[in-house]
């Protein structure tokens, strides 16, 4: 049971199964593995053979405080490669490399790793890491989705410095992000994953207009409810991609990034990833206005010159402009309505004038909901429900509105 802190009840310790397979990538896995023990969980390392030339036994054995072994035939009297599999709440491979992948996908059992996925019946999680042209290779992609339509959560690698002067998409997301993934997964337990195999785009933070090269028109939106969304989306098994605005966050774990500006890139990237969409949830404060013009110089003050009139002209709404035009059948669209004054009224009418099928409204001020880790929503749906999430972390909001789109999707 987690604490209040993101800790687990000492009571209540769960067995994650970390695998780690050869890659350069290993040594990224001790980090995971102090966050998976210092908040409380069990944790048995299970590496490769070949892990364990990047990594040593004993430094996994030491921050684990568990035996470490690689093959079937140590403690034979245990049945470790039964055993460790059954018992376990979690399983993450992190690296999770092409050729762990291609051994998962296809069942085959050489080690004492691959011996504890096939006996797993609890949620597993891989992380990959690899060169940017084996991922991309026909073979990986195909094991990946084999293993997303078996349940697995495959979260996409990082785009980033590889090894060597390489520099593209495979590199192990960051632990701390992997972490969360994991924590999120085994928060639900047992239960599959109901975004495999889905497409989900959500944009995140708040858009800003530039005035002239110093200023711009902008508001307070930090992003975190659509990190939020983001995030535990990709633990229930969507692919998911992220427009994100301004936020100054680090990526999520298993997450497409597109980085944006404006109101207008919000759009453009927006309709773009939308294309092949199964749900858009659109969090991000947009700005509703934009100056007509942009000062190619800094507008300075003069004495006895009064200050310049700004003249804004509206930004595209992109809400209603996907609503009204999906670009697939069944596609679900989610809005949110930001309030400072008859919330529910507001938002009702928002609703109707976008076309959005879930609305998610709160009400929102200087000191309320922007930049906290907490918030508190009613959504509405277009079929007239109401949902009240009350006041807790935004991730539970999060899967609130999760758990709304998945039966719209049936």
């Amino acid at each position: 049971m987690d604490s209040v802190d993101g800790s687990v009840d000492a009571v209540v310790r769960p067995k994650v199964v970390l695998g780690v397979s050869g890659g350069i990538a290993a040594y990224k896995a001790c980090e995971l593995l102090r966050r998976l023990t210092e908040s409380g969980h069990e944790v048995r390392v299970v590496p490769t053979a070949s892990a364990l030339r990047f990594v040593g036994a004993p430094t996994w054995s030491a921050l684990s405080g568990q035996p470490v072994n690689t093959d079937v035939w140590s403690d034979v009297h245990e049945v470790p490669h039964v055993r460790i599999g059954q018992h376990a709440d979690l399983v993450v491979v992190a690296p999770a490399t092409a050729d762990m992948l291609a051994k998962a996908a296809h069942g085959l059992a050489d080690d004492l790793l691959t011996n504890t996925l096939l006996t797993a019946r609890c949620p597993v999680v891989f992380a990959p890491a690899m060169h940017t042209e084996m991922w991309e290779h026909p073979a990986t992609q195909e094991n990946v989705a084999t293993l997303r339509r078996r349940g697995a959560v495959v979260i996409e690698p990082a785009v980033g410095r590889l090894t060597g002067v390489d520099t593209g998409k495979g590199r192990l997301p960051d632990p701390g992000e992997i972490f969360e993934i994991c924590r999120r997964v085994l928060a639900r337990g047992v239960e599959a994953p109901d975004l495999a195999g889905r497409h989900v785009v959500v944009s995140a933070g708040g858009t800003r207009e530039p005035l002239d090269p110093v200023r711009y028109l902008g508001n307070r939106s930090s992003g975190k409810q659509g990190y939020a969304l983001a995030r535990t989306a990709a633990a229930r098994g969507a692919r998911v991609t992220l427009v994100e605005a301004n936020t100054g966050m680090p990526d999520p774990a298993g997450v497409d990034v597109v980085h944006v500006g404006t109101a207008v890139q919000l759009r453009e990237a927006v309709l773009k990833a939308a294309a092949d969409a199964d749900a858009v949830v659109m969090a991000a404060a947009v700005a509703d206005f934009r100056p007509a013009a942009y000062a190619e110089g800094k507008i300075k003050k003069k004495d006895g010159v009064e200050a310049p009139v700004v003249t804004l002209v509206r930004n595209p709404d992109i809400l209603a402009e996907i609503s009204a035009d999906r670009a697939r059948p069944g596609q679900v669209i989610v809005g949110f309505a930001a309030e400072t004054d008859d919330v529910l009224a507001n938002g009702r009418d928002k609703l109707r004038r976008k076309g959005c099928d879930l609305l998610v409204v709160n009400e929102v001020g200087e000191h309320r909901t922007f930049g906290a880790e907490v918030n508190e929503a009613v959504v509405l749906s277009a079929d007239g429900g109401e949902t009240p999430v009350p006041h807790g972390p935004k991730e539970a909001l999060a899967d609130t509105v999760w758990d709304l789109v998945v039966p719209r999707l049936a």
